[in-house]
């Protein structure tokens, strides 16, 4: 009888891993994949600010997962694979804010000023229509770099700055001009 137990636990561990295996490898894969989303979040910002940031991925239906939590104000985000280039970002709480306004496309709170890095560049843009998905003759697509971008300055601060449809990228500039979405785009090397 022992014996015969013992078979049957055998036989049944057996087919538990053979039925498991392949849920048990989709795990693997959900952390691996994980694991990249992690890497490439924190690639937006300087190592000590993506070291104790929270660190979320966005959903298909538009949630965000949180991949790890973090203790610093900053939330960084992975790299869309939606889109060409690269475009991991990471932000301070207005900056956030902000963010959440744009895609929600509500007005931002003005005076809230916000930082965010994009260290891996951004995907290219319009730097007129906040909402453009692609080049066309007249929506100045622009090619970004690395870069910082200071977000939910009063409008007299982006004033200082220029402000041209199609402008030099190397420089500080003011993306989004005269929208609500209006912010400086500081490149950096």
């Amino acid at each position: 009888m022992h014996r015969t137990l013992s078979l049957h636990t055998s036989l049944a561990s057996a087919l538990l891993l053979v039925i498991a295996a392949p849920a048990l490898a989709g795990k693997s894969e959900a952390k691996q994949d994980d694991q990249a989303l992690m890497r490439s979040a924190m690639s937006a910002a300087p190592a000590k600010v993506a070291a104790g940031a929270t660190l979320v991925a966005m959903q298909a239906d538009g949630s965000m997962r949180t991949l790890r939590s973090g203790s610093n104000g900053f939330t960084c985000m992975p790299d869309n694979p939606a889109t060409p280039g690269p475009d991991p970002m990471c932000m301070d709480a207005n900056a956030l804010a902000w963010a959440h306004a744009w895609i929600g496309h509500t007005t931002p709170a003005q005076g809230k000023i916000g930082f965010m890095y994009m260290l891996e560049g951004g995907t290219d843009a319009s730097n007129t229509d906040p909402y453009a998905t692609r080049p066309t003759a007249g929506n100045h697509w622009v090619k970004t770099g690395p870069h910082v971008m200071i977000v939910g300055a009063d409008p007299a601060f982006y004033a200082l700055y220029p402000r041209d449809a199609d402008p030099d990228t190397s420089v500080p500039y003011v993306m989004w001009p005269d929208t609500p979405y209006e912010h400086l785009m500081i490149p950096v090397k």
